[in-house]
């Protein structure tokens, strides 16, 4: 099996326990996720299968989007309400103009600090494992983009954001850094990602009980984890000497496709004549396109 599913994960699953409902009907299909979400969390995880495993970094790179709620006047080790929530005595009430006033300043590309209880490594080890035994720890300032933010209902304490950013953002992050401009602090208590790129959470799958039946109903063609390529339709032949690793030379290509191999990404998505994804093409030397990776086993 080849593609990509896109799974509705529920609020109190893993992504790991999510994912293995999944791998127990495909067995031995690979599969693999792209984006993990806390147990806390809910909403989009692709699955990609087969030969799709290779394509999960991509599907990572993707903008998320999500709707999540904070706790005002609160805060915790975790910043959310995973771990210990102290509660401020006497903290402000920040009024919704207040709030919307300060967004701006998280848009655009930010730096923002990681939680101590996130998957960045220190030392070789991750935050959390570290952040778990007790140990201080001090994340490294990093730069992440959000491409929108807005304040949807507000009834203090609760305050709801949606939020449209890079991979790598911790919402988290956001809600912590928003908390202490108003003068208080803030905890996340809920979080729903609502898309990863083309992947939305009204088309996601249900895992609970999940049949066969129902994967291949929610199957998608691994080209959906390269809408921003142009497509190649290569011929038997070619597809063929791409199968075994062949090269495909340049001018052979449309002119268009001659001017995006000369771009800084320079990817094609190589397809067979029935529009099934073969390989992902970049030049490797002058004139040249390599197939990296190749979706095919020699034959």
């Amino acid at each position: 099996m080849f593609g990509l599913i896109n799974i509705n994960k529920p609020q109190g699953w893993s992504s790991r326990a999510t994912l293995s409902r999944v791998e127990r009907l495909l067995r031995p299909v690979k599969v693999g996720h792209a984006g993990t979400l806390d147990p806390l969390a809910e909403g989009v995880l692709v699955a990609c299968l087969g030969p799709a495993t290779r394509l999960i970094d991509r599907v990572q790179r993707m903008p998320k989007e999500y709707d999540v709620t904070f706790l005002l006047g609160r805060r915790s080790p975790s910043d959310d309400v995973d771990s210990d929530v102290e509660l401020l005595a006497d903290p402000p009430q920040p009024t919704r103009a207040e709030i919307e006033t300060l967004l701006p300043q998280f848009t655009g590309v930010i730096e923002q600090r990681p939680p101590a209880f996130s998957a960045v490594k220190i030392e070789g080890q991750r935050a959390y494992k570290l952040a778990r035994k007790g140990r201080e720890v001090e994340t490294s300032l990093r730069k992440v983009e959000v491409y929108e933010i807005s304040l949807g209902r507000y009834e203090y304490p609760e305050m709801e954001l949606s939020i449209r950013c890079s991979s790598g953002t911790y919402v988290r992050s956001i809600g912590r850094d928003l908390g202490v401009m108003l003068g208080t602090a803030a905890v996340m208590s809920a979080l729903v990602r609502t898309a990863i790129g083309p992947f939305r959470v009204a088309d996601a799958m249900n895992p609970r009980a999940p049949d066969l039946e129902r994967l291949q109903q929610h199957l998608q063609s691994p080209l959906a984890a390269v809408p921003d390529l142009p497509l190649l339709t290569l011929t038997a032949v070619q597809v063929y000497e791409v199968q075994h690793g062949g090269l495909i030379k340049v001018d052979l290509l449309p002119p268009e496709l001659q001017e995006h191999v000369a771009s800084d990404e320079g990817l094609i998505a190589g397809v067979d004549e029935g529009g099934e994804l073969i390989t992902l093409l970049k030049e490797v030397r002058p004139g040249l396109l390599r197939p990296s990776p190749n979706f095919l086993q020699p034959a």
